[in-house]
């Protein structure tokens, strides 16, 4: 029986040719960048952190890897503390120690490539009683190494866990962990809504390059937070169909018509050729150019959180 390959809205194609591989090799030998700047890391509110149910709060831990602490419930996004990803070294500390993340109730996958969802990280987080959430099509891989409370979304599903609503929703994207599985299960990004309406909703946008989906969900959902990435996007001939500029995120803050904006997705990994602090600066710029307050973009620091009354 023929495996189900997931497409993207308007089956746009992230797929590249092997000249297209070439190419871009062939360019980063030509470069020369300054990958001296590291983002630093703010010593983590531990006691905070261990004993907080009630605030809403967003800690970054690195690349995609945050813990939300939302509707009395501890939520980690794309879990990776890993120290290497492929080739490459992790160009900082986690801004979080594993071992000092508080008990975890919701684990939320955005895609199965290897800088969002590192199995020993996620069996380190993971309890009897975690709920894992993925894509469809990928339940049956993480059932089949051992964790059995698993549900997977499928693009506008949503499910409820306390008074926490959680929305499944489209990215522009790709997945593949091995030479045989391209594809074979979904990508996309989590809205956090609270049932008793007291905290503000989220928008973890996973990996996306930019398109006509973010205006959807601006329509859709009342946004308050957006979390975007605004890195891995050099060269960008090769990158725009999956990865968003920094240019792009700021558009697409605009498309889902959030309050407050977190980048994401950029100086922990050399994914691409950029670099962490060229895309702050392409962000900073792009705000400025746009007349949009300062306020309503916050930067954190590796482990640093940010309370939201």
């Amino acid at each position: 029986m023929p495996k189900t390959r997931y497409t993207n809205l308007d089956n746009v194609s992230t797929d590249k040719t092997l000249k297209q591989f070439r190419q871009w090799r062939e360019e980063r030998r030509r470069k020369k960048k300054d990958y001296s700047y590291l983002i630093p890391n703010s010593p983590p509110q531990l006691d905070y952190l261990s004993s907080n149910r009630s605030e809403l709060a967003i800690t970054w831990i690195g690349h995609s890897t945050f813990l939300i602490q939302f509707a009395g419930l501890n939520i980690v996004t794309d879990p990776v503390w890993a120290m290497r990803m492929g080739f490459q070294r992790r160009l900082g500390m986690p801004g979080l120690p594993i071992g000092d993340v508080p008990e975890v109730d919701v684990i939320l996958i955005s895609h199965s490539h290897y800088d969002h969802m590192h199995v020993s990280s996620i069996r380190r987080l993971y309890r009897e009683n975690t709920q894992l959430i993925v894509p469809i099509g990928l339940a049956r891989k993480m059932a089949r190494k051992g964790f059995r409370r698993v549900r997977e979304l499928n693009w506008w599903d949503s499910m409820q866990i306390g008074d926490a609503r959680i929305s499944f929703v489209p990215t522009q994207h790709w997945t593949r962990r091995t030479p045989f599985d391209t594809n074979t299960s979904h990508w996309g990004g989590f809205v956090l809504e609270d049932a008793s309406g007291s905290m503000r909703s989220i928008y973890f946008a996973g990996d996306s390059g930019y398109f006509p989906g973010f205006k959807q969900i601006g329509e859709r959902f009342d946004i308050s937070v957006a979390l975007l990435p605004i890195g891995a996007y050099e060269p960008e001939w090769f990158m725009t169909s999956q990865h968003t500029t920094p240019e792009e995120a700021v558009q697409a803050f605009l498309d889902v018509k959030a309050e407050l904006m977190v980048p994401m997705h950029y100086g922990t990994f050399r994914l691409a050729d950029d670099t962490a602090r060229e895309a702050l600066d392409r962000l900073e710029a792009d705000r400025a150019k746009r007349g949009i307050p300062e306020e309503a973009i916050k930067v954190l620091l590796h482990g640093e959180t940010l309370r939201l009354l």
